[in-house]
């Protein structure tokens, strides 16, 4: 129930940042290419989708429908690129997501739960107080170690979901989980 809370905690924060803009992309031209305002469709709906260069009047921190590689969420626009994933789950589901972040880990012995977790300080309801970032597990069978306390790590890993009690969530199933020597950006406002 601890595990709920904390993940609909983030989840609201992530949601009620006090910087309220909206940057608007044009819809794509193609037909056949997610629009971020359609509904989204699983992964086994979705059309093959094509990946995008950047060009010179599209800056690189806009967020874009995932392609079939990595979705690269970047520092500029973390809150954005995060929100776009959560709201949108449906078509991030088995993509792999690239994220750089803290590590943190919480543990609740009553249930006998530790969950990890990549983030970022982020807005929240009362000033600076929120974070935004997933939940991240190694695959059954690997054994794998988690890094210290608040290292900052570059997280990769397959967006899946999983449930509990009855309540679904997101989480990264890792497939590398490197420590940085050098660390961005704390607190993230956009």
């Amino acid at each position: 129930m601890k595990k709920l809370i904390i993940v609909l905690i983030i989840g609201v924060m992530l949601l009620a940042g006090c910087d309220n803009k909206v940057t608007k992309t044009n819809p794509p031209t193609d037909n056949n290419a997610p629009s971020l305002a359609a509904p989204a469709k699983s992964p086994s709906q979705a059309p093959s989708e094509q990946t995008e260069e950047p060009t010179p009047n599209q800056p690189e921190a806009s967020v874009a429908a995932p392609s079939g590689d990595v979705v690269a969420i970047k520092e500029k626009m973390f809150i954005a690129q995060l929100n776009d994933v959560y709201l949108n789950q449906d078509t991030y589901l088995g993509k792999t997501i690239k994220f750089e972040g803290m590590f943190t880990q919480y543990t609740w012995d009553e249930q006998g739960l530790t969950c990890y977790l990549v983030y970022r300080n982020s807005p929240g309801c009362c000033g600076a107080d929120g974070q935004a970032g997933f939940e991240v597990i190694w695959p059954d069978g690997s054994n794998q170690a988690y890094p210290n306390e608040n290292d900052w790590v570059e997280a990769v890993g397959v967006l899946e979901e999983y449930e509990e009690d009855g309540y679904k969530y997101l989480r990264l199933a890792l497939s590398s989980l490197t420590v940085l020597p050098t660390r961005g950006a704390e607190f993230v406002s956009q």
